[in-house]
């Protein structure tokens, strides 16, 4: 296929679905004279998600237009950013990096025989490297060096200097491994335009540098190896990834941060051209899609239901993580796994000089402020039909500004007035330009002929009151529950609707002074 492509298909099949080029006029040029030699850097700390399959897929791009692609281990990088991991565990860890990173090309058909790997070390650690890193560190202000690392490396209160080191070897990378261009991230930016300022300070030619867009996690910011609950891991069982598919973010009709849907554009689109969105034959059967922004429009318009579109990643996600499970399985690999990133037991941490909060560090129900709050008006979102825009007094001076998506199966003249359930400490939100300063709690059921009810209070209840988990009464919840810690997405993975069609949290009554929070019908119903 390669031969017969020309320097426009080969340029058009190398950037597609990136976010940006450096350097364009330069790819260009040596497309038309020869194959362009690329490299993808990565450093081997945290273990590798599924986001991986992303530049995994734009290196199957490269191979396909000819390129010479070399795959870098940067085991030198994963020490320096500000020591996340001892020698010891990097070594372990660069060994796992490079079978499961393997397995994942195998699984999507990439020959290994055209790809280059290469350890940071094996030509960092030389004379000539080394001197060259002195050399720009007398070139390099403190400045530009930590403004260069600052989306990249983890930023903490008191940096080493190790971290300041880090972008010059990532530019000094694109010398010594002898490449046309550099790929990477988006996040990755700063560190690029880094390596095109300070390597002609030594005489090294500027690389063209090209970036991935950065996918939404599971919940919706970055997938990231240190949030577990925003990422699902190569070796995840697959009860695990439908378990954390089914909590990922996936508004209807919300086509931004949706971590499901840009998977879908990123891999599996590039992978096989075409993706198929399962259903029932009652609700139509399956649709094959070969253009992904069909797909898009349609989950924009709704014709998607997430719940279909959720399904059908995680069979297009089992079919991928197959292969490299299955590999995983031999006793040799999962020593090296278990080795490399040995379980670790983290103490409770206590409380200090907090008494309003003591239990803040323990995943328990008392944390969430949840009320009772009565619906003041309500109306269609002027930004989105799928919404409504409703105002719910929670026993404070002014009602808050609730968006919910009730608007499909609850008619607004049943809101009006009534007594609802609200989660009060979630950071407010944006949602289509309004924020939202609560979250109206609803029990519901999944799949295409999905059903919702807002949980009800019990009789007589008066806005503001306080809804608790039986046994917890005590506890005293958060100001304000930081979105890094996941408190709420956490314990709502216990929430459940009973068989007598009560409220729980693992199996445990949610109730006011005056008794229990229970809905309408949907026995054994999720709340979300």
């Amino acid at each position: 296929m390669t031969n017969s492509l020309s320097p426009e298909e080969k340029y058009d099949l190398i950037t597609r679905n990136l976010q940006e080029v450096l350097g364009e006029e330069k790819l260009k040029e040596i497309l038309k004279e020869r194959e362009l030699k690329i490299y993808w850097g990565t450093a081997t700390t945290g273990k590798p998600h599924v986001a991986y399959f992303v530049p995994m897929s734009k290196i199957a791009d490269f191979l396909k237009a000819g390129c010479e692609v070399t795959i870098l281990f940067a085991d030198l990088h994963a020490y320096l950013d500000n020591m996340k991991a001892p020698w010891d565990l990097l070594e372990l860890r660069t060994q796992y990096y490079e079978q499961v990173i393997k397995a994942m090309l195998e699984s999507i058909e990439v020959p290994l025989e055209k790809l280059k790997f290469v350890k940071g070390t094996d030509f960092q650690l030389s004379r000539e490297y080394t001197l060259d890193v002195y050399k720009l560190s007398s070139t390099v202000t403190q400045h530009d060096a930590k403004k260069a690392g600052a989306e990249v490396v983890k930023q903490v209160d008191h940096p080493l200097l190790s971290g300041l080191l880090y972008p010059g070897l990532q530019a000094l990378d694109e010398e010594y491994l002898k490449v046309d261009a550099q790929f990477g991230g988006v996040d990755q930016r700063k560190i690029f335009t880094f390596a095109e300022k300070y390597l002609p300070s030594l005489g090294y030619t500027k690389r063209i540098h090209m970036m991935n867009p950065m996918v939404p996690g599971l919940t919706g910011g970055k997938m990231s190896s240190s949030e577990e609950e925003s990422k699902i891991d190569l070796l995840d069982r697959k009860e695990d990834v439908k378990k954390k598919l089914k909590k990922a973010f996936c508004e209807p009709g919300n086509i931004e941060s949706n971590g499901v849907l840009s998977f879908v554009k990123h891999v599996i689109f590039p992978l096989h051209s075409e993706f198929v969105i399962m259903k029932d034959a009652k609700w139509g059967g399956d649709k094959t899609y070969t253009v992904f922004g069909d797909l898009e429009k349609d989950f924009a318009e709704e014709l998607v239901h997430p719940g279909d579109l959720k399904n059908s990643v995680e069979a297009a996600l089992n079919k991928l993580m197959d292969p490299i499970r299955k590999k995983f399985e031999s006793p040799e690999l999962r020593k090296l796994t278990n080795a490399a990133y040995p379980a670790q037991s983290k103490p409770k941490a206590t409380a200090k000089g907090n008494p309003k909060n003591a239990e803040e560090d323990e995943m328990v129900p008392s944390r969430l402020d949840i009320r009772v709050g009565k619906v003041v008006s309500v109306e269609k979102h002027p930004e989105a039909d799928s919404l409504y825009l409703e105002k719910i007094d929670v026993g404070e001076a002014e009602p808050r500004t609730v968006v919910s998506g009730l608007v499909a199966f609850v008619p607004a003249s049943e809101l009006q007035d009534r007594l609802v359930v609200l989660l009060c400490n979630l950071k407010p939100q944006k949602m289509r330009g309004i924020e939202s300063q609560a979250m109206l709690l609803c029990a519901s059921t999944e799949g295409e002929g999905r059903r919702v009810e807002p949980l009800d209070p019990p009789a007589g209840s008066a806005p503001g009151e306080r809804v608790f988990v039986e046994g917890y009464e005590a506890g005293k919840p958060d100001d304000e529950l930081k979105p890094k810690k996941k408190v709420f997405e956490k314990l709502q993975a216990d929430f459940k609707i009973s068989g007598e069609c009560i409220a729980q949290w693992n199996q445990k009554n949610f109730m006011t002074k005056l008794g229990l929070i229970t809905c309408k019908s949907l026995k054994g119903g999720n709340i979300s």
